[in-house]
């Protein structure tokens, strides 16, 4: 019988990696929970976040929900895509720097970040998120199979919550997990619920209770009916499963599944827990990729000109073959990539083109969006 802190560390069950290095670190860190006294510790507060506490009447016990809002959020104009990450008390410190960067970068939109923990008087998490993020029963984990529980507690009671509370986009919502929190992900999707249509997860444990990821797999590909979502998949290069790993991401691709976008990733040198990192950062980018249309030379013409930034500043936009291409004094130069007929932006910036017409259809220029604030640049010739 497994006990709860080896539950947590799933990936020795089943797999091969039961060496010795890997049986001492469990122990090492089952032994290092408790460090200094906590009393005497002052605690850091993340800033810009909020904490709201849940009873769930599903689940039948207490949640801790952490909340951040997007920088932009005093513009009540303005409504956000939501992110869900699973095992708040570990990864929402991570992902909301990793979504800084990536916002910074202009690789995601500004959005709403939702962290679930669990709550309570010196929770167990190793317990909980065995018992939460496991899909069904198996013996080997007394507390596990609790999934079906606590998916209807997201979708009943947290996002009702979420949504009453903030300006969310009701139908732009993204599901993050690794390990249990990986199983649960590809449970969530297979589920075929609208609650969710981005999908990123690391080092799935796929093996839990032989293999019943792969019966949920079948069901969904057997309907494959859900609305379009898309899936990142990704897992480190030293954690001993990429064999397991593999098998499923070709039957995924095998499934011929035409509602889903899957992107994979082997992260090299990472292990099970360092993987996430870099899983995480390249899942946002992945889900949240935008457009790069080819748009007939025709139509880029219209934009072909020289416009004026500021009184000693000019850019030239010209086309080279089907694509725009800005260039500023000093020779530097960027490709334009094309959103939609009119919006156009700088891959790995936060740059944003949209261009304005007169009533004739003359462009007059664009409204340039930076990071931190936005306006018009006029064409002058």
């Amino acid at each position: 019988m497994i006990t709860d802190n080896a539950s947590a560390n799933h990936w020795l069950v089943g797999r091969a990696a039961t060496s010795i290095l890997a049986l001492l670190v469990l122990l090492v860190a089952s032994n290092c929970a408790v460090g200094q006294d906590a009393a005497k510790l002052q605690k850091v507060e993340l800033p810009n976040t909020q904490l709201i506490h849940m009873n769930s009447a599903i689940v039948g016990r207490p949640y801790d929900i952490q909340v951040q809002l997007p920088g932009n959020y005093s513009d009540t104009t303005r409504y956000y895509p939501v992110i869900y990450v699973l095992d708040g008390q570990w990864d929402f410190p991570l992902v909301i720097s990793l979504y800084g960067q990536q916002y910074f970068d202009g690789f995601i939109p500004a959005s709403i970040v939702v962290g679930i923990a669990w709550g309570g008087a010196h929770p167990n998490y190793d317990s909980l998120r065995a018992g939460d993020l496991s899909p069904t029963f198996n013996k080997q984990v007394p507390q596990s199979g609790n999934g079906e529980k606590f998916f209807s507690f997201i979708t009943q009671e947290l996002i009702p919550k979420i949504d009453s509370s903030y300006r969310t986009r009701p139908h732009d919502r993204t599901l993050m997990g690794s390990s249990f929190g990986g199983l649960f992900t590809l449970y969530a999707m297979f589920r075929q619920s609208a609650s969710f249509n981005r999908f990123i997860l690391t080092s799935p444990y796929l093996g839990f209770d032989n293999d019943v990821i792969y019966r949920f797999e079948k069901e969904f590909a057997h309907q494959n009916k859900g609305l379009p979502v898309r899936l990142f998949m990704a897992e480190g290069g030293l954690e001993g499963g990429q064999g397991d790993f593999d098998k499923f991401v070709e039957l995924m691709k095998s499934q011929d599944l035409k509602n889903v976008s899957l992107e994979t990733r082997i992260v090299e040198g990472a292990g099970h827990s360092g993987a996430k990192a870099e899983g995480f950062t390249r899942g946002l980018q992945s889900v949240f990729a935008r457009p790069s249309l080819r748009l007939d030379p025709s139509l880029l013409d219209q934009y072909v000109g020289t416009y004026e930034i500021g009184p000693t500043m000019q850019i030239v936009l010209s086309r080279r073959g089907d694509q725009l291409v800005g260039t500023v004094p000093g020779g530097t130069s960027e490709v334009l990539h094309a959103e939609t007929d009119d919006d156009f932006y700088v891959l790995g910036q936060f740059l944003n083109l949209h261009f304005k017409k007169d009533n004739s259809g003359k462009v007059t220029g664009f409204e340039m969006e930076r990071y931190g604030g936005k306006g018009f640049i006029k064409r002058i010739k």
